[in-house]
């Protein structure tokens, strides 16, 4: 007679999993996503700012973009680009010299390129007078 009026729970705990899990696993999965774009936002700028002060210290664009691709060591080359101006020749001293990294982030969960484009675009532009 008891055994009529208890309730069987048993796949309950199943059921809230079921619910709960996609959620979890969403804000992990972009929790990771955000850490891997701020982390090579880091990097890019960074690299520009490491880049400016070679520029304004007379080094030529292939030195910048040298530096440039050392700073970015950890980052995939073939999705960097470096930009320099003015021109060598153009920088004396007192002009101000810019250097612009871009990168394009590759996603990893296909699920956020509905958000945000895939490869993520960053770019960090270092304005510095030469000396």
């Amino acid at each position: 007679m008891k055994r009529l009026f208890m309730r069987d729970e048993r796949g309950q705990a199943m059921v809230e999993l079921a619910l709960v899990l996609p959620v979890l696993l969403i804000l992990f999965m972009g929790t990771v996503e955000f850490g891997r774009i701020f982390h090579s936002y880091l990097v890019i700028t960074n690299a520009s700012r490491e880049g400016a002060r070679v520029a304004v210290l007379g080094g030529a664009d292939t030195a910048v973009s040298s530096r440039v691709g050392q700073t970015t060591a950890s980052l995939d080359a073939t999705k960097l680009s470096t930009n320099v101006t003015p021109a060598m020749a153009d920088r004396k001293s007192g002009v101000l010299a810019t250097v612009e990294v871009r990168y394009r982030i590759p996603l990893i969960f296909p699920l956020f390129d509905v958000f945000i484009p895939n490869p993520l675009p960053v770019t960090s532009r270092t304005i510095m007078r030469v000396e």
